[in-house]
């Protein structure tokens, strides 16, 4: 018996463990290990030519770390030229620093069967993270509560395809800013029992993160192992604010895992170029990513790229463009050079309904990421209006469009049943494959098939109300929260984390800024 598995026993007794034997147990499917080839756009010339360029960057312009009198001495014991906020890293520094992290780890959940790999071919797909507003068909859009969050939980927990249970799946602006972190943990820790992230708005929050994680797995479990995977943003064009790194510095001290990710838009926060978005970029992994082993050598850290243009003409954010793809794929490739995991894609979208350019755009995101190598995909559901919105309808047309991500990944099989030769013979020519013994030995799994989309007669569809894919999706909406049933926790482990709530609200006044 584990550390954790014999704790918790010893605190919930019997009760608890006839609970966990009769608790129900929704389906999810591993994370994806792909069995097709990364799509690389840039030839060995290009990569040389950005990687110079970026390193180039950190050295004579430098970055700027504010706020943060520990990090600017952390780089001048590094070996940095620190001038007032702004450090210089010579060449070839963040590369030696940022050896240390390591290719992959595994993210524990609660529940050992959903723990996830992050690294190599693996993919892992996590919800939307942190729009203010919702929107469903009978409420229109609003703004989030920790109502909706909760039910974002649950959606998420009963997803087939998702394997993450995210971080803010939706900002709940009913609870006060300094504690609504605490509601959104406690949300993930005992209405799932997939992986989770933590809070970075401050850094207090990274630690009371750290501090529910040690009741829930136990604190020497958290020391020793990442449950967390948490979201650290860089200021484009490179700035990194000491709220952040903060944060940053709280997660790696306790062997947690951060991904840090520049925040671009094309054309306001890096260059209009494609090279020269892609120079940034890099630039900016470089600095973060060896940030986080100067805290701790050998901490966990995924390099991000959220990448988006901007249409010049209104000023807002595009997506599902070729350009967004061209970064992806180009900094897939630089990433895995780093021999890092590497953090992007998503569901994205600029639509303010789950519509046909809802659609297109999320459909050329998804399959973009999947090709370029992503490891972590943020965002890989209910992604809605630029990311102002998370849509419960949205939520469950991307969940299940995930299943055709795990497909894909998986290849062409070439081995003897693959090759179907004995459905060949036994047919012939002129004949059809629907009764042949290979079709009723395959036909279960030979397809995916979507749990959402119609594909019946017309006739059939017309009789049941001609409904929509939106009408759909709100109607599983409503079952799947009808059918949730949460996972089954040890009381007592509930009950010391309701407490730690409990308590550090009551340490601290309201605060909505």
């Amino acid at each position: 018996m584990n550390e954790v598995a014999g704790r918790r026993a010893r605190s919930g007794g019997g009760a608890s463990r006839r609970a966990e034997r009769t608790a129900v147990s929704f389906e999810t499917a591993r994370f994806i290990q792909r069995n097709i080839p990364n799509f690389e756009i840039l030839n060995e010339e290009a990569l040389q030519i950005i990687e110079w360029n970026a390193e180039t960057v950190l050295e004579e312009i430098g970055v700027n770390f504010v706020e943060n009198p520990t990090a600017l001495q952390r780089w001048r014991e590094a070996g940095a030229d620190v001038q007032g906020e702004r450090v210089h890293i010579p060449r070839g520094l963040a590369r030696k620093l940022i050896s240390t992290a390591p290719k992959t780890y595994t993210q524990h959940a609660r529940n050992p069967e959903r723990n996830v790999e992050v690294g190599g071919r693996n993919l892992v797909l996590a919800p939307v993270y942190g729009p203010p507003f919702v929107r469903d068909m009978e409420g229109g859009r609003r703004y989030a509560t920790l109502e909706d969050f909760r039910n974002f939980v649950k959606l998420g927990y009963m997803s087939k395809w998702l394997h993450h249970s995210g971080g803010t799946v939706c900002e709940p602006t009913d609870i006060p800013v300094n504690k609504r972190h605490l509601d959104m943990l406690l949300a993930h820790m005992t209405l799932s029992d997939k992986p989770f992230m933590g809070s970075v708005t401050e850094p207090s929050r990274a630690q009371d993160s750290v501090d529910m994680a040690s009741i829930l797995f136990g604190k020497d479990f958290v020391q020793q192992n990442t449950v967390m995977t948490s979201l650290i943003n860089i200021n484009s064009p490179m700035v990194f604010d000491g709220i952040m790194m903060g944060a940053l510095e709280v997660f790696a001290a306790n062997n947690q895992a951060s991904i840090v990710s520049p925040f671009i838009v094309g054309g306001a926060m890096a260059p209009v170029t494609v090279a020269g978005t892609l120079t940034q970029v890099l630039a900016e992994i470089l600095a973060g990513v060896s940030y986080s082993q100067l805290v701790r050598p050998g901490s966990p850290v995924i390099a991000g790229a959220f990448v988006t243009s901007i249409d010049m003409n209104s000023g807002a954010p595009t997506f599902g463009t070729p350009e967004a793809a061209h970064i992806t794929y180009g900094a897939g490739q630089l990433v895995r050079r780093l021999g890092l995991p590497y953090r992007s894609g998503g569901s994205f979208c600029g639509s303010k309904l789950p519509d046909a350019q809802a659609a297109y755009e999320t459909a050329n995101s998804l399959n973009m990421a999947l090709l370029a190598g992503v490891n972590f995909m943020l965002h890989a559901c209910g992604w809605l209006e630029g990311g102002l919105v998370s849509s419960y309808e949205k939520f469950v047309m991307d969940a299940d469009q995930l299943g055709t991500l795990h497909h894909l990944a998986q290849g062409i099989q070439v081995d003897t049943n693959g090759q179907a030769m004995d459905a060949i013979r036994e047919v012939g020519p002129g004949g059809h494959y629907l009764g042949c013994s290979h079709t009723q030995a395959n036909f279960k799994s030979a397809f995916w098939r979507s749990e959402l989309l119609d594909y019946k007669p017309f006739e059939t569809w017309a009789e049941e109300g001609s409904r929509d894919t939106q009408t759909l999706a709100a109607e599983r909406v409503k079952k799947q929260l009808a059918d949730y049933q949460p996972p089954a926790i040890d009381d007592g482990v509930r009950e010391a984390l309701e407490a730690f709530v409990a308590n550090r609200k009551a340490e601290m006044p309201d605060a909505f800024i």
